[in-house]
Formats: structure tokens, C-alpha cells, sequence
């Protein structure tokens, strides 16, 4: 009775074992596959920094027309220099709150009617909290046909993971341009918007030339965690198969 004792046990150890192993197995691969992951993605992300580099410092072109609005792309077209010249519709603008380097306050979005009729949202620049009245401001207020140089944005639709734009109460979180559009009237509008450069405005705001361009790097340290996770999982694999082999030698 005592051998069978012992021999079910042993094969409930070596299921166990069994068992464990493969469990231990997985998770190695699932982590080796996440380090990969990563690589791949530190790849994606240094070609995506160096495109936009080059986008941000090239020449300026005229802004996408309306034939070609079907065509125009986050990884195509976003923050490409762009030029567009027209007239702003002044009594059309948005505030979107914005806190930026310089301090809290709202990004100025106002449409540009193109000689075509058409009209592209300019993101004028930045207006600190105590500037959101156009009388508080009336010098930037321009209303003679401009020249907007600056950089080509994909529109941000609904609002931010924090707050939701309101269009109904006229708040504004993110610059959505359908929502912009329709709820000032804008008929024929571009599918994105334009953040203007720093050229002066006349009375100083509104400021432009804010636009944050920044991609977090972190992939390769990402990397190295899983690869690293990877490592100990195996030395603690390899450590319990040895001690388990030298109990039944025992």
C-alpha cells in the first residue's frame, strides 16, 4: 500500500510539474513576443519622428484644395507646412480651452473663406483666460484677406479622455472640425485644420507657433523590461526543474 501511496504521488508531482512548466513555458514566449513587439514599435516610432521632422522644417505648400480632402491623412499629411490665403470670418469663432506653456486659457478657431468659397479652421494661437472676448483684443482681429502659414492638423473629434466637447453649450475641449463647423455655419469646410505659425498677430495675440510636437520614445525600455521579465522567468523555470530533479534523485 505504501509503494502505491508513493506512486500516485509521484505522478501528482509530475502532473503538477507538467503542469507548471507549461504554464511557465507560455509565459515566457507571450513576454519574448511583447519585447519583440516593442522593437518593432521603436522602429515605427523613430521613422514616424524623423517623417515629421522633416514635414515640420520642409517649405510650406499650398493647403490641400477641396479635389484632394478625400485624400488627406494622419500619416500622409499631419503637420505637414502648409499655406493658405483667404479672408477670416471673425464672427465665426470658436474658443477651445487649451493650457499650454503659457498658462491656461483657449486656442482661437476661425474660419478662413478661400477665394473658391471653401473654408479651412485656423487655429489663430493662444488667449490667456482674461483675452477670450474679442473686444479685449480687437487689434488681432483681422479683417482684411490674410496669408495663414503653418502647420496641417488632423481634426480631434468628440473632445478629450477628460471632458467631452459641449456643442450645444458652446464648450469646447478639442478641435473637432465637423462639430466646429456645423455649429457656426461654416458650409464647404476642409476635413483639417491649420495651427498658425509664430508670425506676429498686431496687438500680440493671438499667440501662435504653440503646436506640441512630442512622441514619447520608451519602446526600447519597454523592451528590455519584457526581455528582462522573459530572462528571470526562465532562470526561475530552470531553478525549480533542477530542484525538483535532484528531490527524486534524493
Amino acid at each position: 500500500m505504501a509503494d502505491i501511496a508513493s506512486d500516485r504521488q509521484k505522478q501528482r508531482s509530475a502532473a503538477w510539474l507538467a503542469t507548471f512548466c507549461t504554464l511557465m513555458v507560455l509565459l515566457i514566449a507571450a513576454l519574448v513576443f511583447l519585447g519583440i513587439w516593442q522593437i518593432q514599435r521603436l522602429s515605427w516610432k523613430e521613422d514616424l519622428i524623423a517623417r515629421i521632422d522633416q514635414r515640420i522644417h520642409a517649405q510650406p505648400v499650398p493647403a490641400p484644395p477641396r479635389a484632394a480632402w478625400g485624400q488627406v491623412s494622419r500619416a500622409g499629411d499631419e503637420y505637414r507646412q502648409v499655406t493658405a490665403e483667404g479672408t477670416l470670418r471673425n464672427d465665426k469663432e470658436t474658443l477651445i480651452y487649451a493650457s499650454t506653456a503659457l498658462g491656461p486659457g483657449y486656442w482661437v478657431i476661425t474660419p478662413l473663406t478661400l477665394p473658391d468659397g471653401t473654408s479651412i479652421l485656423i487655429n489663430r494661437g493662444f488667449v490667456p483666460t482674461d483675452k477670450r472676448d474679442q473686444t479685449t483684443r480687437s487689434e488681432g482681429q483681422l479683417a482684411t484677406p490674410v496669408t495663414i502659414t503653418g502647420l496641417l492638423r488632423i481634426t480631434e473629434p468628440r473632445g478629450t479622455l477628460i471632458k467631452s466637447n459641449d456643442p450645444a453649450n458652446d464648450r469646447w475641449y478639442s478641435r473637432d472640425v465637423s462639430a466646429i463647423a456645423e455649429r457656426r455655419d461654416v458650409t464647404d469646410a476642409a476635413p483639417y485644420f491649420i495651427d498658425a505659425d509664430a508670425t506676429p498677430n498686431p496687438g500680440g495675440l493671438p499667440v501662435g507657433g504653440l503646436t506640441q510636437i512630442a512622441f514619447p520614445n520608451n519602446h526600447l525600455v519597454y523592451a528590455i523590461t519584457w526581455f528582462a521579465l522573459a530572462i528571470m522567468v526562465a532562470g526561475l523555470l530552470g531553478f525549480i526543474i533542477r530542484s525538483e530533479f535532484r528531490a527524486r534523485r534524493a
